[in-house]
């Protein structure tokens, strides 16, 4: 979900690949989305809005595409939306693929974050449930790239010697990364799924890597154990990790605009949690404060203008829910 400008209201992306324009006088779908490859976790997935909207008009979106022999992978794409928000002005321009195609739908990852200067693009990419790739810098699978807005490598990425995809690489031995924002700081997080236990929240810093496949705070799904971050000193351990996990859909910053006392604190959608978990940043460490029950399995969190919530449920039937203080 992209909060748009003034009483704009919202846009809103549907898995199985339907793109909404919901306003306080209702909701509307806009034409001309591309076809997805739906499935599993694969869809339709983030749209944020360019630096420059209020003049350019230019939203950039991702989706998962289908390629040869039964594989497919994540694409991110730019395009320029009609004053109404109702269709685009021209067919979107996929900028990045997530490669190489594998066969399997799920870890696709693929959010999206401009840098506060607005000069560069920052997509998640999921290891695809592949584990190995994580740890490989000829792929850009499990990792966080850095690009231009035009989705070309970043000048002074730490892999740019190397060529190739190498040189879109930001950091890597990243799993399922299902949130990327940057602090009031200025400093990139990640937000990902471990496998049975372990979900992450983690600093991200160019060149380090994060570990998966080799440690985990949690276990593989058949319970084979997995070395525990404390016992690789040498690989970027998370600023808090869960076990159980709470399976988050994505996270914000918060500005503190309507509750002051949250101000710089992480809110997290919780699917597993049924709710919002609010987590303290304290240096390159994080602590969690609180969690607030809503019933539902909790997809996307976004702030309003006047720093109030919204919030997307997950599943049949999900509402876009408002939240403010009384």
């Amino acid at each position: 979900m992209a909060i748009l400008p003034g009483a704009g209201g919202a846009l809103i992306t549907e898995k199985a690949g339907t793109l909404k324009w919901w306003s306080p006088s209702g909701t509307r779908s806009i034409a001309n989305v591309p076809k997805v490859d739906y499935g599993g976790q694969g869809g339709l997935g983030d749209i944020v809005l360019a630096p420059d909207f209020n003049t350019s008009g230019m939203v950039y979106l991702s989706w998962v595409e289908a390629g040869a022999d039964n594989t497919r992978g994540a694409v991110v794409a730019s395009g320029v939306l009609d004053p109404g928000y109702l269709a685009w002005l021209h067919p979107l321009k996929i900028i990045w693929r997530q490669a190489p195609k594998v066969t399997g739908r799920g870890h696709f990852s693929h959010r999206i974050a401009f840098s506060p200067d607005g000069k560069y693009l920052f997509v998640a990419s999921g290891e695809r449930q592949k584990f190995s790739p994580a740890q490989d810098l000829s792929n850009n699978l499990g990792k966080i790239v850095r690009l231009n807005l035009d989705g070309t490598p970043a000048p002074g990425n730490p892999f740019a010697d190397k060529g190739g995809i190498s040189a879109q690489i930001w950091s890597y031995g990243h799993r399922n990364v299902l949130g990327l924002q940057f602090d009031a700081q200025g400093r990139l997080w990640d937000l990902e799924h471990g496998p049975a236990g372990g979900d992450e929240l983690n600093l991200v810093r160019p060149g380090q890597n994060y570990g998966w496949p080799l440690v985990s705070d949690g276990d593989h799904y058949d319970g084979k154990p997995i070395p525990r971050h404390a016992t690789r000193p040498d690989l970027a351990a998370p600023a808090i990790s869960w076990n159980p996990v709470i399976a988050p859909g994505d996270f914000i910053f918060y500005s503190g605009k309507m509750w002051g006392e949250w101000k710089g604190q992480a809110l997290i959608a919780g699917l597993k949690t049924l709710g919002l978990v609010r987590v303290r940043i304290d240096g390159e460490k994080a602590i969690e404060q609180a969690r607030y029950p809503l019933g539902k399995r909790i997809r996307e969190i976004r702030e309003a203008g006047d720093g109030s919530l919204y919030v997307l449920e997950d599943g049949p039937g999900g509402r876009l829910l408002r939240l403010s203080r009384k």
